[in-house]
């Protein structure tokens, strides 16, 4: 990075113009003109004239100083959202339907990491981080107050929802995310006349990326590596089973892809553009969940508040083969490392990755 001089560090000649100084015990006057400094000798300390004048080209010389030291953060040669390329986007997060309503998702596949979460009646909804690219999303749906815990970790970024009841929004608007909620009137939204309501939102993430001013990705604790060895010797897992909520979440090892494609009722999930809906990584994250009684929906369902600070169980799906360990996050803003038997970081493949935020007690079935 390029350092502009200190305003102690200007050229002298303004400051010189036409001034008396000391050199030795003779006064000099100096006089500037024309980009030249003339140095005129006067009467010396003792009343003798001063035995030279002074001519010189071009700004005085500086004076002797220490230049100020600045160190710069290190460029990011990876993305701590994927290991892979980085990118100058900023990050978008975006909560999105997960029922048969809302499918197909548009785009889904293009986010960084997707959460799937539980809320009212045992449903699900997923909470999609979007960095590496921002596109146009659909079913954008309303926040939940476990949401800004979620996403502490990533920083200030921006969020998405289409509204919300009074008390998640009253969360929402009191954590450090960039809310951009459809119902307040911000921009990035429209209706796609081709759904009914309310699963037809749509939401531009690059719009509103620039309107919020998404900060770029920071690191939120994964480990990446590209290196196979750790998860070949951990046993072969083709197909995951597990629950969130009282909603099935399944997955099946594609050796051709080498990525997980996700299910629902043995039917493989395709985006609204027909693009399989692929992770690379699946991770399922065992966190204690408690009835939420601050939110209950028209129906009268409470909502469910997931915990991601604290630690617990998790088993990570890599490149076919699953590794287990636990998970740890001391506080909202702390990141969620993962942690193998040996007691070294679990390194998810750089790619995508899902995380299925199951009830700790919850089964979950791997198929070799």
């Amino acid at each position: 990075m390029k350092l502009s001089a200190p305003k102690f560090l200007t050229p002298l000649q303004p400051y010189l113009r036409n001034r008396k100084v000391q050199i030795g015990g003779a006064v000099v006057l100096v006089l500037a003109v024309a980009g030249t400094i003339t140095g005129v000798a006067l009467a010396g300390g003792n009343g003798k004239t001063a035995p030279a004048a002074i001519t010189t080209s071009g700004p005085a010389p500086l004076p002797t100083t220490s230049a100020p030291t600045t160190s710069e953060a290190p460029v990011a040669t990876t993305s701590p959202l994927t290991g892979g390329a980085p990118s100058n986007n900023g990050v978008v997060a975006v909560k999105i339907d997960d029922t048969g309503n809302g499918r197909p998702q548009m785009n889904i596949d293009k986010a960084d990491i997707v959460y799937i979460e539980q809320v009212e009646g045992g449903l699900t909804r997923l909470l999609a981080v979007f960095n590496s690219q921002l596109p146009k999303v659909e079913a954008v749906r309303s926040t939940r107050d476990a949401d800004p815990e979620i996403l502490a970790q990533y920083g200030p970024i921006a969020y998405v929802a289409s509204g919300g009841a009074p008390f998640p929004l009253q969360v929402l608007h009191s954590s450090p995310l960039k809310a951009n909620i459809m119902d307040a009137g911000d921009p990035g939204f429209v209706r796609d006349n081709n759904r009914p309501a309310p699963y037809n939102v749509i939401g531009d993430l690059t719009e509103i990326a620039k309107a919020t001013k998404a900060p770029k990705a920071k690191d939120i604790g994964l480990t990446f590596s590209a290196d196979t060895a750790a998860a070949a010797a951990a046993p072969f897992a083709h197909t995951i089973h597990t629950q969130v909520g009282n909603t099935n979440v399944d997955f099946v090892f594609d050796t051709a892809t080498k990525a997980y494609q996700r299910v629902i009722d043995g039917v493989p999930q395709t985006t609204a553009d027909g693009k399989k809906i692929e992770a690379i990584n699946v991770v399922v994250q065992f966190c204690k969940s408690d009835v939420d009684n601050r939110d209950v929906d028209v129906n009268g369902n409470p909502s469910q508040f997931t915990h991601t600070t604290g630690s617990g169980q998790v088993a990570v799906f890599r490149n076919g083969h699953e590794l287990k360990g636990t998970w740890k996050r001391a506080a909202d803003k702390d990141g969620t490392t993962l942690t193998g038997a040996d007691g070294a970081p679990i390194a998810l493949a750089p790619g995508n990755t899902w995380f299925a935020l199951a009830a700790t007690g919850n089964p979950l079935t791997v198929a070799k």
